[in-house]
């Protein structure tokens, strides 16, 4: 009995640490994509992260695995997963053009609070009072970093937003898939739906000089970054619900406000600060709702 009660404690919390590796691996693909945006076509970028992901996939799986790899039971959501995925991802970068790395990704955790006010109708989950709370206080923070009224582009926290919209339906149905599909199935058809969306384009993007070498394997690691973060990302929500889940992702502009400054010299305002010290509280307060399970 004591063993059985611990297993299922360690679930969530298994869950959570892949999905904070997965989180660390996001905000290294937007930083990626924000340094390379700089020079190239956001949807050159998008696309060539999904050709590297199926690559990877193709190499990898595909002599193992065979057309297995393309069984699914619930074909449809499958695909509308993946092409979630993908208009999140075009719009991030759009939005990534526009706005610091650490200022867009706290806009895009609107998604997270979509995801626990749906959870319920959608998922049939219960949320306790100290996850809501949790929720609430990590919404405060996130209003501290983007400072509604400043100096933020419009149109940029338009695009995110939306971006935040697709990521709540992915992160939704990533769990709604959870139970009937593969991680590995899953993430084969987000990158054959990536390239399939943003490929046609190509021919009408792809000009200038040959970009260099530390550009090819910059645009090698967003498939490397998506890829892995989206496995973890999925795998996670087989031992964790989404409600828990989904309070945790604020912590993701911790590692966003990290990485834009080591690669691009961005340093948040005092403000921002604040607003990721309420936002590892509300983490802090998850941990404490998963442990009481």
């Amino acid at each position: 009995m004591a063993s059985s009660s611990l297993s299922k404690r360690a679930r969530p919390l298994r869950g959570v640490l892949l999905f904070l590796c997965a989180l660390l691996l996001f905000a290294c693909l937007d930083t990626t994509t924000k340094y390379l945006s700089q020079r190239y076509p956001v949807t050159m970028i998008v696309w060539m992260r999904y050709v590297v992901h199926a690559l990877l996939m193709a190499v990898v799986l595909l002599p193992s695995k065979g057309m297995t790899l393309m069984r699914t039971h619930r074909t449809g959501l499958v695909w509308v997963r993946a092409l979630s995925l993908a208009a999140m991802s075009l719009l991030m970068g759009l939005g990534l053009q526009r706005l610091p790395v650490a200022e867009a990704t706290s806009i895009g955790f609107t998604a997270p609070m979509l995801v626990v006010l749906l959870a319920r109708p959608v998922l049939g989950e219960r949320i306790g009072w100290l996850r809501g709370g949790a929720v609430a206080l990590g919404f405060i923070g996130v209003l501290l970093v983007a400072r509604p009224g400043g100096s933020l582009d419009l149109f940029g926290v338009a695009v995110v937003l939306c971006a935040a919209v697709c990521g709540a339906a992915y992160q939704l149905l990533s769990r709604v898939l959870s139970s009937s599909e593969r991680a590995v199935t899953m993430l084969f058809y987000t990158a054959l739906a990536g390239c399939a969306i943003f490929g046609p384009l190509m021919p009408w993007l792809w000009g200038g000089p040959p970009p260099s070498w530390l550009d090819v394997l910059l645009f090698a690691s967003l498939g490397f970054y998506g890829g892995l973060g989206h496995l973890f990302f999925t795998q996670a929500y087989r031992y964790a619900p989404a409600s828990l889940l989904a309070p945790v992702s604020y912590l993701q502009l911790l590692w966003a406000a990290l990485t834009g400054f080591i690669v691009l010299g961005h340093v948040p305002e005092p403000m921002a600060l604040l607003g990721m010290l309420v936002i590892m509280v509300s983490g802090a307060l998850v941990a404490v709702g998963a442990s009481r399970g």
